[in-house]
């Protein structure tokens, strides 16, 4: 278990002042969000059938919550672990047109976290997607996406600046963008950890693209499964937080894989049996719709825009009880 306890720690609101903050910017947000990238809000599923291929396969080694139903006999049901690839069956289901798009409120349970500081079994975020044309799918259209979310966010802090003076976090004005490899070739005798936090902590707010495939050193920068992120066109936001010194992951987003791009990342991935699920099998037929997406954690969000130091103090979940009550003589607030 890795607990970072900051000096002097102070939560600055109550939990019930955080709580109201909570809702706020979670009300705020999304409301915000859906508008700039025109977006529609739309319900989505606690769990998926595990021969439907919709789950998300994260790195390749968690192991989703599975059970069974008395009315499906003969189908095993799996708690998402995001909603990746669901969304973009859901565009062509909803018949969603070319520039639309979708976000949810997403829960999952990922059973095999490593709880620290800001990571939870429980996991709330807004699953995203929307529908672009093939000749869409470029950096420039990335770029894009990622500043118009990075204004959002900086909008979000002058919001709750102006009810929650005393607590809010500044942050950067501008967002830096550089990938993997050149990361890599910047800091090559760190990890990929200590990579991010030496960039993030340097420019404030980084987006690290291409993330998925190995590099130069024969390893790679992160796990990215091989069947929704195009990994030349995807990344990750993150801010540098000051009250843990550490880069703070906000968001993973990216363009989505063709035809062509899903066939190479399974091949590099030795899992082309997938081809057969029926998800794979309607791209590879060209029968969904270009997409781009990701998720956003609402309590990373929280956390970050309150300055607090653990992801309990902004969501109910469970936690070893060592963990509790080293916070609680912290005067960290876990709920």
């Amino acid at each position: 278990m890795k607990l970072i306890i900051p000096e002097n720690y102070d939560p600055v609101l109550t939990v019930r002042e955080t709580q109201e903050a909570i809702k706020y910017i979670r009300d705020t947000f999304q409301y915000e969000f859906g508008k700039e990238l025109n977006l529609s809000r739309i319900s989505a599923p606690l769990y998926v059938t595990q021969s439907s291929g919709l789950n998300d396969n994260l790195n390749g080694t968690e192991k989703p919550v599975s059970f069974t139903m008395k009315e499906l006999p003969g189908e095993q049901m799996e708690v998402v672990h995001s909603l990746a690839k669901w969304k973009r069956m859901a565009l062509k289901k909803y018949g969603f047109k070319l520039h639309e798009g979708l976000y949810t409120n997403m829960n999952a349970i990922r059973k095999d976290e490593e709880l620290d500081n800001f990571h939870s079994a429980y996991v709330d975020q807004w699953d995203w997607e929307k529908i672009i044309s093939k000749n869409e799918r470029t950096k420039e259209t990335l770029v894009e996406h990622v500043r118009t979310i990075f204004k959002v966010i900086k909008h979000m802090e002058h919001e709750v600046w102006y009810k929650y003076p005393q607590a809010v976090n500044h942050l950067p004005d501008d967002i830096f963008f550089i990938t993997t490899q050149e990361l890599l070739d910047m800091y090559p005798n760190m990890n990929a950890k200590e990579r991010e936090n030496a960039i993030t902590k340097e420019h404030g707010c980084v987006f690290v693209m291409q993330i998925g495939d190995k590099l130069s050193n024969n390893e790679k920068h992160d796990g990215r499964a091989p069947d929704y992120d195009d990994w030349t066109l995807n990344g990750d936001i993150l801010f540098w937080y000051e009250p843990l010194q550490s880069a703070l992951e906000i968001s993973s987003m990216g363009i989505r894989v063709d035809e062509d791009t899903l066939l190479e990342q399974l091949k590099k991935e030795n899992c082309l049996e997938r081809c057969e699920l029926p998800f794979h099998k309607a791209i590879l037929n060209k029968e969904l719709p270009y997409t781009l997406g990701g998720g956003i954690g609402q309590s990373r969000l929280c956390m970050l825009l309150l300055k607090k130091a653990h992801i309990g103090e902004v969501q109910a979940s469970l936690w070893p009880e060592d963990m509790v009550d080293t916070c609680l003589k912290n005067n960290i607030q876990i709920l």
